[in-house]
């Protein structure tokens, strides 16, 4: 390994990790410095497995020994070791994960082929909150849909606290970002997709009873936080889905609700898959 021991908090090769709390900045400068950070060593080992390539390091020292085996393949990536005290200087804040990788974004994925190699996919339109994208990222990896598609107004994947709350689970996902909804709305239909979205509407069809009759290929929509779908999501949706509440509850969280939707798609899967394989015997 390439290790340096940090003297000066303003070195140039330190950028990346400089004022790491300045949400408003780093929305706009990891995308367009091709860059993102992966904090702790499994979040880090994950986006190696994924084939993502390191820029640098950012380690406490008594973290050194378990990042070595991780890093056999990149002997010439840089790894700067200090202090807590100098470590939370340069970010920011207390680095207890103990490390932090700068790794070099990967190339954006292109939807259709996206929608072309799944079927059932996660949509996500304008979400704002980094902490409910990283906690349906980690639903969809645990309840095995394939894929996310994103509105292009929706929170970065790649946003540090959204990598963390899915527990690196947006670096195993796939996930792209979609068109706006006049080019969207025929691409999911072309596809194949039947669009539905999780809406208050008084159409809305009871999740327990929708999983019943479920297509071939599926796509879930999420809505912001606040106001849920657009009126030009809705619009593309070919039907729509509501989690029955009880006690005066008006709704979820989004991030709850994905996680419920998506545990039902997949019990109905599963019990479809296990009804034809008793009926082949």
């Amino acid at each position: 390994m390439r290790v340096t021991r940090i003297s000066d908090l303003t070195a140039p090769e330190l950028a990346d990790y400089t004022q790491l709390t300045d949400v408003a900045l780093r929305r706009v400068r990891e995308p367009e410095e091709g860059l993102y950070l992966a904090e702790s060593p499994k979040v880090i080992e994950r986006a190696l497995r994924a084939g993502h390539q390191p820029r640098s390091l950012l380690l406490l020292e008594d973290w050194l020994s378990k990042v070595e085996s991780i890093l056999t393949d990149y002997p010439e990536v840089p790894v700067y070791v200090g202090e807590s005290a100098q470590l939370e200087q340069l970010t920011g804040f207390h680095l207890h994960r103990g490390a932090m990788a700068s790794m070099h974004r990967p190339t954006d994925r292109d939807p259709v082929e996206l929608l072309r190699t799944s079927r059932r996919v996660v949509v996500l339109e304008d979400l704002a909150d980094h902490t409910n994208v990283g906690a349906i990222f980690r639903s969809v990896a645990a309840l095995g849909a394939d894929a996310v598609l994103l509105s292009p107004a929706c929170a970065d994947p790649l946003y540090r606290r959204a990598v963390r709350v899915s527990m690196g689970a947006v670096l195993q996902v796939p996930w792209a970002r979609m068109p706006d909804w006049r080019v969207a709305g025929p691409m999911f239909r072309e596809e194949g997709y039947e669009l539905t979205a999780l809406a208050l509407k008084d159409d809305a069809e009871d999740l327990a009873d929708y999983v019943n009759h479920l297509p071939d290929r599926l796509a879930l929509m999420f809505g912001t936080e606040g106001t849920g779908l657009s009126r030009r999501a809705l619009a593309s949706s070919s039907r729509s889905v509501v989690i029955p509440m009880e006690h005066g509850v008006d709704s979820l969280n989004v991030s709850t609700a994905a996680a419920l939707a998506l545990w039902a798609v997949r019990t109905a899967d599963q019990a479809k898959l296990t009804g034809c394989a008793g009926a082949s015997r």
